[in-house]
């Protein structure tokens, strides 16, 4: 009987099929879109920091995302980089390193939507309860909120891998541009209905939640607008919840892209394609969106880039 248990701890990565046309540019895009999300969502970060202004829930939980687009493209993009400069043949990967990516690109998606329905709750109420808000929605609940969105993340995507870890592995082609659950659990030879039933339902249960409470949040939302009479409010709930549901849509649709991709195998370079910009797509452009939306986060760069022109030399 062949022996399929070996276990190489070194593994092959596909990749992006490049040529030598086309690899430049593509090097090019890759290097200056991980560029600006790392000066994007670290300034957003040291700005929240540094003006006291900004120190409140809404800006506090958004300083989540900003991290969680920082962890979830400086352990894929830097790699995907040095991959493409070298042929498909000579991009090995050791197994421990494809299972901290793979970590990390899961970390990423579902702390997206558990990040995101902790800020769809701040908005509810603080446009359903105004009066409440800073009762409700205070240091103390802020912590909750963040602590909850990461543990959960980190509990659903552990179990997740930690069922993947326990297979034994007769084969070393990650198919993928970089590792993840299911590219590392198909180089078992073992049985891996367990690992398909849990992956299902782990994505099946993220987003019937996540969609759920945006939804039901952004209904009691718009019911509370339109009973209400007060303009101020509607413009609030407007400006506020808008900028949510952007980012919301965003990140959403950017994640079924390559969901859908897999439907179609005749298409392998899209489906790559697709799962890189599930990365780069929402980290470029949520400090974009929020920096463009919020007045707050307006006027605080205005004063510090005015400062500066008017500053008096010596």
């Amino acid at each position: 009987m062949e022996n399929y248990t070996y276990n190489s701890l070194t593994l092959q990565m596909e990749g992006l099929r490049v040529t030598e046309t086309n690899k430049y540019p593509i090097f090019l895009f890759l290097l200056l879109a991980y560029m600006f999300i790392l000066i994007a969502n670290v300034g957003i970060l040291i700005l929240i920091w540094k003006e006291k202004s900004l120190h409140q829930p809404m800006y506090l939980l958004f300083c989540n995302l900003s991290v969680n687009d920082v962890m979830g493209n400086s352990l894929l993009v830097p790699r995907m980089l040095s991959d493409i400069m070298v042929p498909p043949s000579e991009r090995f990967i050791h197994y421990y390193e494809c299972l901290a990516q793979a970590f990390t690109t899961h970390m990423f998606g579902t702390n997206a939507h558990t990040v995101l329905m902790a800020m769809a709750f701040d908005r509810y109420v603080a446009i359903c309860n105004p009066l409440r808000y800073a009762t409700i929605i205070n240091g103390t609940m802020v912590i909750k909120l963040t602590i909850s969105a990461w543990g959960v993340a980190f509990v659903l995507v552990a179990i997740l891998l930690g069922m993947t870890i326990r297979l034994n592995r007769c084969r070393t082609l990650i198919t993928n541009p970089y590792c993840d659950n299911a590219s590392i659990f198909k180089l078992s030879c073992e049985n891996v209905y367990a690992n398909n039933v849990y992956g299902l339902t782990f994505t099946v249960v993220l987003l019937t939640a996540s969609i759920g409470c945006v939804v039901l949040t952004y209904f009691k939302i718009t019911a509370a607008c339109l009973t209400s009479k007060s303009k101020s409010l509607n413009s609030k709930a407007l400006k506020t919840c808008s900028t949510h549901l952007c980012l919301y849509l965003m990140m959403l649709v950017s994640g079924f892209l390559p969901i859908i991709l897999h439907r179609f195998p005749q298409y392998p370079e899209y489906r790559k394609i697709g799962a890189i910009m599930f990365h780069v797509v929402p980290g470029s452009l949520n400090p974009l969106i929020y920096g463009l939306q919020s007045k707050e986060i307006h006027k605080c760069l205005s004063n510090i880039f005015n400062f500066k022109r008017v500053k008096p030399s010596i």
